[in-house]
């Protein structure tokens, strides 16, 4: 089992470790739903060194990611973050993912853990396809970086104190290369997987032991904390965002997940499945993900079974919490299009009832 340049830390703090993705990870500290008001009301850092980054480099990069992602690449700009997917020639998607323009010819792919060697497989044959230099042009620096994410409303003044670069105005998914905590060179940016605001900063794994100590330091004010893995789960569901594997998988399409906004069909951006998603779009997905509310006492898991009032199926659950935020059970599930308007009454199957739920927007809170 792997172990991220962070792991020392978790165990010596006592947190509660599990596999995931290969790694040991902490899954939690203090628990979930102490740790989810943390980042929602004050600061939080999550250990994200698990995920995977790949470099694309040289005269042909920005071709390659056009080509296997399907947001549009040319509307990027340095210094600027695209949240993409990887569609993967059957209508389904290969892994969601984070593309980094560092310059005209250099991007950073930012991939999910649990699809690290499918995702580099993917982009592999890709960029062989093209004539690309595997290693060179196109590398994996998975094992080679840490990255800490540092969430919450009060994760800018805190990482501020430690950077010698203005971020206090960073606007959403953007990045700079800033000097953290004496790193030079360290990339910070602004995406975020919680809904509450935050950066991620991204460093050589020898240098993890100075990042992690500056950030809780000059944290210390705020009421800064560890989080686990388990409340990065409940705050993202909370936000509506998606998690590979629960939500979109490889028989899933952006358009049926609702993430027609990272598709794009303009000139020029040919990318993988294009016809297929444009069509889908055009006469509308039979299902689609929709966020809803529980009305009824119960917790939706996923996998469980959405009736209509008759008992007939009418969809599946992909994911499901009660919120520690709103005290609310909530949850995403893939519904048949004549159910899936806002307002509609639904009905999850848990265990042997049927309770009764209303599809909402999200984010949830």
């Amino acid at each position: 089992m792997k172990r991220t340049a962070f792991t020392h830390f978790h165990e010596k703090l006592g947190a509660r470790m599990e596999e995931f993705a290969g790694y040991l990870m902490p899954i939690s500290y203090e628990g979930i739903n102490e740790e989810h008001l943390t980042v929602r009301q004050k600061v939080g850092v999550f250990d994200v060194s698990h995920m995977g980054e790949f470099w694309v480099k040289g005269p042909r990069a920005a071709e390659l990611v056009q080509k296997i992602t399907t947001n549009d690449v040319q509307a990027l700009f340095d210094g600027k973050v695209q949240y993409s997917c990887f569609p993967n020639g059957k209508g389904g998607i290969v892994d969601d993912l984070l593309v980094y323009r560092i310059d005209a010819e250099t991007y950073l792919l930012v991939v999910n853990a649990s699809n690290i060697e499918k995702d580099w497989n993917w982009c592999v044959q890709h960029a062989e396809a093209m004539g690309m230099e595997i290693g060179k042009e196109l590398y994996n620096a998975s094992d080679e970086m840490a990255q800490l994410a540092i969430q919450g409303p009060d994760a800018l003044k805190v990482m501020q104190s430690i950077c010698d670069t203005p971020i206090l105005d960073m606007e959403y998914y953007t990045f700079k290369k800033v000097n953290v905590a004496g790193i030079e060179n360290a990339i910070l940016s602004t995406t975020g997987y919680t809904g509450s605001g935050g950066c991620e900063v991204y460093i050589a794994n020898e240098d993890a032991d100075k990042l992690w100590n500056a950030v809780f330091e000059a944290g210390a004010e705020f009421g800064i904390k560890p989080i686990g893995l388990g409340a990065r789960d409940t705050l993202r569901l909370e936000a509506g965002f998606c998690l590979y594997g629960n939500d979109i998988d490889d028989s899933t399409s952006p358009i049926e997940a609702g993430l027609g906004w990272i598709t794009k069909f303009s000139d020029g951006n040919d990318f993988i499945d294009r016809a297929l998603f444009q069509q889908q779009k055009e006469e509308k997905p039979a299902r689609m993900l929709k966020g809803f509310e529980m009305l009824e006492k119960g917790i939706p898991r996923h996998g469980y079974s959405v009736v209509d009032a008759e008992g007939n199926i009418i969809g599946t659950v992909t994911s499901g919490t009660m919120s520690p935020l709103t005290k609310k059970a909530i949850g995403l599930a893939y519904l048949d299009r004549a159910h899936a308007k806002l307002g509609s009454e639904i009905f999850i199957q848990v265990r042997n009832k049927q309770l009764k739920a209303q599809v909402v927007k999200t984010p949830f809170f």
